[in-house]
């Protein structure tokens, strides 16, 4: 399987190991996101995937490692220099994150008016064209309990490019949206890519939609890349773990049950209950 080169990544991942307590997140994992692209990050639940965004971020520290987001050493960084990084980068929460108590408008004007020395007319304008450019100008006005979830995700990706960020992390953008809600959250993130010249990270364990944008794909498993490629190389792969999580099989590498002694010994150790 090919990997993204190495001279064309804005985000270089070199030997990241992390813990949660004893728990190994990361083992020496390396990971290239190319410029343009959409990389998805795939893997099952609790393999580590948001935790990856948060290491970009600088949220997070590695044990050990190397992460640098164009040429710039992420835990290097001091406050100061974290927070100028981030202003170059966007975040669809996996909840959405809208502030309940602003409307649409002021929820996407919330960063410009953080970030910016805009006057009032020319923030107008940019936050409708960020509205229009997720098809939800006309709901400017409405409160975020107005708001379907396909919607109110919709309005988070508006507020995510509201800064023009050159890299917008997605973390579960999927997650609890009905077949048509997915299709064009699907749809507006491969476009929004394209025509903003964007780098996307996606992660993610919605295989098929996933799959259908992504340029490159990423799966992870017990702290390591376990699988690369296109998501041409990706399906093409017959290893054993690949098929379990791409086909969705229920037996495989991954097991059904947590690691526990047998059944019939701990049904003879005495203990409360």
């Amino acid at each position: 399987m090919t990997s993204a080169p190495s001279q064309d990544a804005l985000v270089k991942i070199r030997g990241l190991s992390f813990k949660h307590g004893q728990r190994v997140i990361f083992d020496n994992l390396d990971l290239d996101i190319r410029r343009g692209s959409v990389t998805a990050v795939m893997g099952p639940s609790g393999s580590g995937k948001t935790t990856l965004l948060k290491l970009i971020t600088g949220q997070l520290r590695p044990d050990r490692g190397h992460i640098e987001v164009d040429g710039i050493a992420v835990q290097r960084l001091d406050r100061a220099g974290l927070y100028r990084l981030r202003r170059r980068m966007g975040m669809l929460f996996q909840s959405g994150a809208l502030l309940t108590d602003l409307s649409v408008f002021d929820n996407v004007a919330y960063p410009l008016r953080e970030h910016t020395d805009l006057g009032p007319s020319m923030l107008r304008k940019l936050v409708l064209i960020k509205l229009e450019a997720v098809g939800l100008r006309g709901a400017r006005d409405l409160m975020p309990s107005q708001l379907s979830g396909g919607m109110a995700r919709r309005v988070a990706l508006a507020r995510a490019i509201a800064l023009d960020p050159g890299m917008v992390l997605y973390d579960e953008p999927f997650t609890g949206q009905d077949p048509i809600s997915m299709g064009i959250l699907v749809k507006l993130i491969r476009q929004l890519n394209d025509a903003a010249g964007l780098t996307s990270v996606l992660v993610s364990h919605d295989v098929h939609e996933t799959a259908s944008i992504a340029d490159d794909l990423y799966l992870i498993s017990q702290g390591r890349v376990v699988a690369r490629g296109t998501p041409a190389d990706i399906a093409a792969d017959r290893s054993e773990w690949v098929r379990q999580f791409m086909d969705g099989l229920p037996d495989g590498p991954v097991h059904f049950h947590y690691p526990a002694p047998p059944l019939e010994a701990d049904l003879r150790t005495r203990g409360a209950a």
